[in-house]
């Protein structure tokens, strides 16, 4: 009797209990960058529609690439530094995580990659870890980007566009036969956010927001001819109906214009939304000023960018959109997690729902 009554309850439980609990999945991610190695901590629901919830996120400072500027090597001691901090960290995700070995992924950036003698670093780090470190190469990155930052049952109807700090760059997929494979076609536009602000900043003659804005309104008609030019290259880009945003600038936006940081994986908003918000920041900046002394989110905005290059920020975010043909018939969607795109676009990979996109 006791045995019946057990099970039943057992039952009852299994019943009760939301069956997303037994599909949601823990995966991390290591990241070894020239400055630094990056740690991320994911819960996947459904990797294919986009549901993941950031459990962790955590950085160690160590500059490991000082040697590549010298002979195009890394250096011995900073290998054993990267190894050190990766195997530290790769065991407290596995013992303290819980997170299974199959789920974890380790990646070098281009900045390490490039080094003559990176393969050293990799071989030591395959055999700890028995896994097969990948190199993140420019040519790769928007890649990543697209599969990382889109949910993949939206690859084929969507562009992603970030705007970086250098320079801007996305791109799209086309099937290319009935097979069904995805070929990816990149975008780039050669100015970021801060590119884009020094190159006003060195025409002006005084440091006042009024100049910055004179000069600004000057070199707004070259940014609209380079974006034309950007799309007349690649016309395809005008029949898809979402627009993914990542990168600084869109972050900035949402976050001032919104008055908090982003809470879902993907926040749609509105070409009006980024025309209001570029008046206010123009004109009305104390009103941020004032909103910073009690919201966390507005001052990590402010101490991340001045005035200056949140304008020219906004300049770009908002030429984009508004060269974009029909973009009021578009879906907008602002990405806020582009830094972790390359292990969401791993663990689609590994998970197999995502396609292939060559």
């Amino acid at each position: 009797m006791k045995k019946y009554i057990v099970l039943k309850v057992i039952i009852i439980f299994i019943f009760l209990v939301s069956p997303s609990l037994f599909s949601q999945e823990h995966y991390a991610g290591i990241e070894v960058g020239s400055k630094g190695v990056k740690m991320s901590v994911i819960n996947v629901q459904n990797i294919k529609k986009g549901k993941y919830e950031v459990v962790d996120f955590w950085t160690e400072n160590v500059a490991i690439a000082k040697g590549i500027s010298i002979d195009g090597k890394l250096a011995a001691n900073d290998i054993d530094t990267a190894f050190d901090v990766v195997v530290k960290n790769y065991t407290k995700l596995v013992k303290e995580y819980k997170i299974d070995e199959k789920n974890i992924f380790i990646v070098v950036s281009s900045g390490v990659g490039m080094a003559e003698n990176v393969d050293v670093l990799l071989q030591r780090l395959y055999v700890f870890t028995n896994i097969n470190v990948g190199i993140i190469t420019s040519e790769t990155e928007a890649k990543l980007l697209l599969k990382g930052c889109i949910p993949p049952k939206e690859y084929s109807d969507s562009l992603i566009l970030d705007i970086g700090g250098g320079n801007t760059k996305g791109g799209y997929v086309e099937k290319f036969n009935e097979d069904d494979i995805l070929i990816f076609y990149p975008v780039t536009l050669d100015l970021g956010t801060v590119t884009f602000t020094e190159k006003i900043n060195k025409k002006g003659k005084t440091n006042s927001i009024a100049e910055f804005n004179e000069v600004l309104s000057t070199a707004l008609p070259e940014l609209r001819e380079q974006t034309d030019h950007l799309y007349q290259q690649n016309p395809k880009i005008f029949n898809k109906d979402n627009i993914y945003m990542s990168g600084g600038a869109v972050w900035a936006f949402y976050t001032l214009y919104k008055g908090n940081s982003a809470v879902e994986n993907f926040s749609p908003f509105e070409v009006k939304d980024v025309e209001a918000y570029d008046t206010m920041i123009k004109t009305d900046y104390a009103k941020f000023e004032a909103l910073a002394t009690q919201n966390k989110d507005v001052e990590k905005v402010l101490k991340t960018y001045s005035q200056k290059y949140l304008i020219a920020a906004n300049s770009l975010l908002l030429t984009l959109l508004q060269k974009m043909p029909d973009i009021k018939s578009k879906k907008i969607y602002f990405t806020k997690q582009g830094q972790m795109a390359w292990l969401l676009s791993y663990i689609a990979d590994s998970a197999k729902r995502a396609k292939n996109i060559h």
